[in-house]
């Protein structure tokens, strides 16, 4: 099993529970499974704010933006100047 990180061994304390300690490092939540030979998954979950969910259910969205993440990065970049005129108009 490939891993980034020692494996460390990790004891129960009377409940069952165990503390990840720095593997939780990045997530706020797991999920946990059994898979078929009986070992125990945690997988990293993090939560996304529900306003921007629709973005991450939308691959044509998705696409769009890490296509601007990347062409900005590039320096492919166009002034279209200040939208500061339009900043007290009235959202749609």
């Amino acid at each position: 099993m490939p891993t980034s990180a020692p494996r460390k061994t990790l004891r129960p304390d009377s409940k069952g529970r165990i503390t990840l300690g720095s593997l939780a490092s990045g997530a706020s939540s797991f999920k946990a499974y059994k898979n078929k030979k009986g070992c125990i998954v945690l997988e990293p979950q993090v939560e996304v704010p529900a306003a921007e969910a629709w973005l991450w259910k939308n691959p044509v969205a998705m696409k769009a933006v890490q296509q601007g993440l990347k062409d900005s990065a590039e320096g492919k970049l166009v002034d279209r100047g200040t939208f500061a005129p339009y900043a007290d108009e009235a959202d749609e």
